[in-house]
């Protein structure tokens, strides 16, 4: 006997409702399983709250193990507050002050993460477009370049948070008085600082929107535990003199390109001769500045030229580390850096590969002759072609 029209018409749509429900909570369970699946690619948690991800490494971890694809991704400056700056200083205690520069005292500090960092303090108003800078200075990550971590503005100060590196600038070691004037760096040493120091350069004049360093000098230069150079201060020449300000060079310096004093303009052919007479230390031990009498109008690099025929001028703590070979090279191309025409200088890119193959044959020779056999060829013979 067939069944009444409306008891077929109501298992019908019974049935009906019951296979959407089902196509729901289908969907439903799919769409959660994909959630999990995305969160634990992204280390986060579960709908639990656990996680099979270890969490990412903080700074100093990450710091420690050195800057790899899997580095977290810091998105700008950190904002810290004065108290927590406080803090991590000792009250910027007279036992933390480990220097000064252009931007104020330095101070170094244990942030609550592990971190250790500098931090870098002065008087100053808070302004926005202070901190828009330090933004912008904070997106640059790169092995040879010193991180700008953060920043504070209150209390009347403005303060700059950077890495901290244990063995301090350059300079400290060629011609300081402290600890670091104890080492002794060896040619090769050198040429690998050198390197390290031209390659952060080369990225800061090679970012999208190019850095002009504006205050390169051997004191800029700092090593790591492991000697590894990255280039200092970056930029703060813009902080410290203020945006408005920005345009105007540093105080002339042996280290600034003679052109500056005519045109008022720095570029990046500029950091290019301060790069020279960064070499020219490095190849001397000395500070350049003591090179050169302090009456003299002569250019720095002519008077250099002229007068580099002395053994006295080589570092003599460098030894026989050397080959004359290598010497000469690293000697022409620190004064190719010092062209007094800014159109014949190299690129820092170019200078950069130049060092690498200095290096790199300088440690073919001396593993084949050994070291201590090389003679250095002083005089004019540096500079013939």
């Amino acid at each position: 006997m067939a069944l009444p029209t409306p008891v077929v018409a109501g298992a019908a749509a019974g049935a009906a409702a019951l296979l959407l429900a089902a196509v729901l909570v289908a969907a439903w369970l799919v769409r959660r399983r994909r959630r999990r699946r995305l969160g634990a690619r992204r280390g986060g948690s579960s709908d639990t709250g656990s996680s099979s991800e270890a969490p990412p490494p903080t700074l100093a971890e990450w710091g420690r193990c050195g800057r790899t694809s899997s580095a977290p991704e810091f998105h700008g400056a950190r904002q810290f507050s004065l108290e927590e700056l406080a803090h991590a200083t000792n009250s910027f205690a007279e036992a933390n002050l480990v220097g000064a520069g252009s931007f104020g005292l330095v101070y170094k500090g244990l942030l609550l993460d592990g971190t250790v960092v500098a931090v870098k303090r002065r008087a100053g108003a808070p302004r926005q477009d202070f901190a828009d800078e330090i933004r912008r200075l904070s997106e640059i990550w790169h092995r040879n370049v010193v991180t700008l971590i953060g920043y504070c503005q209150e209390g009347g100060l403005q303060m700059l948070v950077f890495e901290y590196l244990p063995n301090g600038s350059v300079s400290g070691h060629l011609y300081g008085t402290g600890k670091e004037s104890m080492t002794r760096l060896e040619f090769k040493q050198r040429l690998s600082i050198a390197i390290g120091a031209a390659k952060g350069l080369n990225h800061l004049h090679s970012l999208a929107s190019p850095l002009i360093h504006r205050d390169f000098k051997t004191s800029n230069v700092l090593v790591d535990e492991n000697f590894i150079a990255k280039v200092s201060d970056a930029g703060i020449d813009r902080l410290r003199l203020g945006l408005e300000g920005a345009a105007a060079p540093s105080i002339a310096s042996v280290y600034q390109d003679p052109e500056v004093h005519s045109s008022s303009q720095l570029s990046e052919s500029s950091d290019v001769y301060s790069f020279g007479v960064f070499l020219l230390e490095l190849i001397t031990g000395r500070e350049a500045a003591g090179l050169i009498p302090t009456e003299s109008k002569e250019p720095f690099a002519r008077w250099m030229e002229e007068r580099f025929t002395s053994a006295e001028l080589i570092d003599p703590r460098l030894g026989g580390s050397f080959t004359s070979e290598g010497m000469t090279e690293l000697v022409g191309l620190a004064f190719q850096c010092l062209s007094p025409s800014a159109r014949r200088r190299p690129r820092m890119r170019l200078v950069a590969a130049e060092l690498d193959r200095i290096l790199e044959k300088e440690m073919t020779l001396t593993t084949v002759m050994g070291d201590g056999t090389a003679i250095v060829t002083l005089g004019s013979q540096l500079f013939t072609s």
